[in-house]
Order: structure tokens, then sequence, then C-alpha cells
């Protein structure tokens, strides 16, 4: 008689039992989920520290590397090459004899010439004790005195023509090229050989005109090449040119290229930096940090696991780091990559450990 309403009740009951059941379990996945927005809306970012150093102002330029003074040494007189006493890459001396021609022709004309002037100069003599005797003319006495003269300069040009059988450097440097060969027979103003002063290097750049105000002689210069990606140089500003060119609105601008190992040749292709000015102790962060927008440029500062849009005033730049002038004080921890993803407020995950 008792059963029928305990079973009635039990019907009753159970699906309350499973709705609370249903609604507890509702509640976890409620709560997983909003654990889960909450730790997906930190994103991952590396950050770095802002520093303090000095920073530069550069101007940079390209030309190629130039030799401070060349020549080409040409045969004054011509015959055959007898004697090579330098090559290529040798390091001489002005007046240093480079080669030898044979000079007998001119040798024997020296000597033909020397006679000549010898047997007049005795006749000249005898000439003299004749006049002051009175036994000769004044005319007759001068005519031989204008053709000792005469018989002297072509004993001198005949010198001079035998010592240009060696060739000789003109200037300081070292032997860029060799034209001829042992026993080559060369004419006058053949070229032979050709020397580069080396020391120093000149580099020319060609500098718009908006630049003037900025660069003076004396400023110090970085240079690099292509050819030894992984050296650097030092170089100064040696001479500005006073005017501008109409056509190309440009200055000349003349750098001079320490190189005491003479790794350096000429002709080598390289890129000039010229520090025209220098800020201590500035503000310096990684290029990478900076967001450059239409409106501003900004950095991402991170405070209490938040980053936040600063926005900034940038000045010089230097290989990876640029100037801050204004927004940052120094010591702010910034995010230097995925920065792209954050807007003011994001929370974030560092992966890295704040480094300058």
């Amino acid at each position: 008689m008792h059963i029928r309403p305990l079973y009635r009740r039990v019907l009753f009951l159970l699906p309350l039992i499973v709705l609370g059941a249903c609604e507890m379990q509702a509640e976890d996945d409620d709560e997983k989920n909003a654990a889960d927005e909450e730790e997906a809306a930190a994103i991952p970012v590396e950050v770095g520290r802002a520093t303090r150093g000095d920073i530069f102002a550069i101007y940079s330029a390209t030309a190629a590397l130039e030799a401070d003074s060349e020549a080409e040494v040409v045969a004054k007189v011509g015959g055959e090459i007898v004697e090579l006493l330098v090559e290529e890459g040798d390091i001489v001396k002005s007046g240093q004899i480079l080669a030898r021609l044979d000079g007998d022709r001119l040798r024997l004309e020296t000597q033909q010439a020397k006679a000549n002037l010898s047997k007049l100069e005795q006749e000249h003599k005898r000439n003299t004790n004749l006049r002051e005797r009175g036994l000769i003319s004044a005319d007759a006495f001068e005519n031989i005195r204008y053709e000792m003269d005469s018989l002297r300069a072509t004993y001198n040009m005949a010198r001079l023509e035998l010592s240009y059988t060696e060739i000789k450097a003109p200037i300081d440097g070292v032997v860029a090229d060799r034209y001829v060969k042992l026993g080559n027979t060369i004419t006058a103003d053949e070229p032979v050989f050709h020397v580069s002063d080396m020391d120093p290097l000149l580099g020319y750049l060609h500098v718009p005109e908006r630049e003037f105000r900025k660069l003076s002689p004396g400023q110090q210069v970085r240079i690099s090449v292509d050819a030894m990606p992984d050296k650097s140089f030092s170089g100064v500003v040696a001479r500005i040119s006073p005017t501008v060119s109409p056509e190309t609105g440009t200055f000349k601008v003349t750098v001079e290229v320490a190189d005491s190992d003479g790794q350096l040749k000429p002709g080598m292709f390289g890129r000039f930096n010229i520090i025209f000015d220098k800020r201590e102790q500035a503000i310096l962060v990684r290029r990478s940090a900076i967001i450059v927008g239409d409106l501003d440029t900004v950095v991402y500062v991170i405070e209490d696991g938040v980053a936040h849009r600063r926005p900034i005033t940038t000045g010089y730049t230097s290989d990876e780091n640029i100037e801050i002038v204004e927004g940052l004080t120094g010591d702010e921890v910034i995010v230097v990559v995925g920065q792209s993803g954050l807007k003011d407020g994001t929370k974030i995950s560092i992966i890295n450990p704040a480094t300058g």
C-alpha cells in the first residue's frame, strides 16, 4: 500500500538530481573556460632594457679608394730594355732606377760631343793669348766663344739623354703596373711603369649641399670595404671643397684613410661613415622595439606583467640602437619582439630575461 507513493517521489526527485549535477558541471566548465581565456590573453614577448650610452650622428656615403699620388712612368728616350730592376708590388723611392735601356749610341754621341768641346776649348785658350797680343780681331774671338758655348750645350744635352737610359721613379710609392718585358725595344714617351703612392689612400665623396653645415675637416670617419666586410678602417676628413656644383648640387669631401698594414688597395669600393656629432649618456633602445605609426612613434613598456603603449621622440640612429629624446627615463623594460600584436593594457608573458 506504501510502495507506490515512494516510487512516485523517486521519479519526481530524479530529474532534480540530474539537473543539479548538470548545473554543477556547467559551473566547473565556465570556470575552466574563464581560466583558459585569462591564460590565452597573456601574449608571449621578448623584452630588453633601455640603456644609457654614447651615440653618434653619422653621414654615410660610398666611393672607390684612390691613390693620393700616382704617376705614369714613360721612357724619355728610345732603346732596348736591357735590365728590369723592379716588379709589380715593389715599394720604390723617388729617383730610384726602375729599368735600364741600351745606351751605346747615346754614349758614343756624348763622347763625340765632349771631344768636339774639348778641341774648341783648346782653340779658345790659344785665341785668348792672341787676343791679348792684338793678333786676332774681336769678332773672330767672339765667334769662337759662341761656338764653344754651343758645343758645351750639345755636350750637356747628350749627357742628359744618356742619363735618360736609366728610367727612374718620379715619386715614392708602389709599382702598380709594369707594361714592358726584358728585351723590348721602346720609343720615347712610351709608358713603362705605373707607380702609385698609397699612403694615404683617399676617398672622394660627393655630398648633397644640405649636409654642408654638418661636415668639417678633422672629423673622424669609419670605413668598410666589400673585400673585407668583417674589418673596419679609420680615416679623417682632410678637406672640403668650398663650392657646390650647380650641375649636381653636391660638394666634394676628401677623406684620408689610414692603413699602416697595407691591406687596402686603390679601386676597392668602400662605405664611408663620417661622425659629425656625438651625444653622451643618451637613452638608447634597440631599433626593433620601435613602432612607427602614421601619427606617432611608440614603444611598449612592461609594468607588472602588462604592456603599456608609450609615445616617444627619437633622435640619432647608430647600428642597432636609436636615441630616445622624449618618452623614457632610461631604466624601463620594453618589448623588443612581439609588440605588433599588443594593445595598451595587454597582459604579456615574458619568454626571455630583460637584457640591455
